[in-house]
């Protein structure tokens, strides 16, 4: 079954560029401008979209993002309006790739089976969630390759050759390569780093491999691109929405523009790094 995640990088790949993939929580700073924010998304640059599932425990998250998790739950986010916003961009946007990234838990308490036909109907292409092993794919992972959606896996520079199959044996959609280890939006990485290990895994697999954490500006997205299939940025987008906040932590005139700014000096990072079309 081929997803709207396997068209875009097709595309891309076909044109000789990798994808810019953007990560915004969703429901921040409140449910209506996160939905203009990511209307915007696609005509700024991004080619895939990333958002965040809000969770009152996110373990892997850098203080960005936990803030913006926070941020989107004291405005009354949850799992099923994150779905309606889902819906709700779908009805002006049926082609860029909506991927939900996040924890189990929230989906474990909707209920599997339930936020699958809900999450296919609203138009989701793919699930990242980040505290299921492959141990653990009978939970979530099966099941959602049987709904039609793709389940993105992690991978990270302590992922050696050993257990690498493991991890890529039932990942759809494409891979996600932490470049550094931690938490997200707390160092840069090292980029000639970041290309062998891109390198090591496409060894593996025939899945685009994206990278994402430590990329914040277009040279930063430049250097990823020039190995990697896909540049995933997630805090450096938050810190510029955070930004045009007022006091009381509303939005802005300026919030929605900002973010879409920054999506297009990224994009134009991306789209600078020629590669070799496959």
């Amino acid at each position: 079954m081929t997803t709207r995640i396997d068209t875009r990088f097709a595309e891309l790949a076909h044109k000789g560029r990798a994808a810019l993939v953007t990560f915004l929580m969703a429901g921040d700073p409140d449910p209506a401008t996160s939905l203009d924010i990511v209307k915007a998304m696609p005509a700024a640059g991004a080619d895939v979209i990333e958002l965040g599932m809000p969770f009152t425990d996110p373990m892997a998250d850098g203080p960005a993002i936990q803030a913006a998790g926070l941020r989107a739950l004291g405005a009354g986010m949850t799992l099923k309006k994150t779905l309606d916003l889902v819906r709700a961009f779908r009805a002006g946007d049926d082609t860029t790739p909506i991927v939900l990234m996040g924890y189990f838990n929230p989906i474990y308490v909707y209920g599997v089976d339930r936020f699958l036909v809900d999450a296919k109907a609203a138009g989701v292409d793919g699930l990242i969630v980040v505290d299921l092993p492959p141990e653990e794919d009978a939970e979530l992972c099966l099941p959602a390759l049987a709904a039609g959606v793709d389940f993105v896996r992690l991978a990270t520079p302590t992922t050696d050759d050993k257990r690498l199959p493991a991890v890529l044996k039932n990942t759809a959609g494409f891979v996600y390569y932490v470049s550094i280890t931690g938490i997200t939006g707390t160092a840069t990485p090292d980029f000639g780093r970041v290309a062998a290990a891109v390198a090591r895994i496409k060894r593996h697999t025939r899945l685009p491999v994206a990278v994402g954490f430590g990329v914040r500006t277009a040279e930063h997205a430049a250097a990823v691109a020039q190995g990697a299939d896909g540049v995933v940025v997630g805090s450096a987008l938050i810190d510029v929405l955070k930004a045009t906040l007022g006091a009381d932590g509303q939005a802005s005139a300026g919030t929605v523009p900002a973010v879409a700014r920054l999506v297009g000096e990224l994009a134009a990072g991306v789209r600078s790094a020629r590669r070799a079309a496959e």
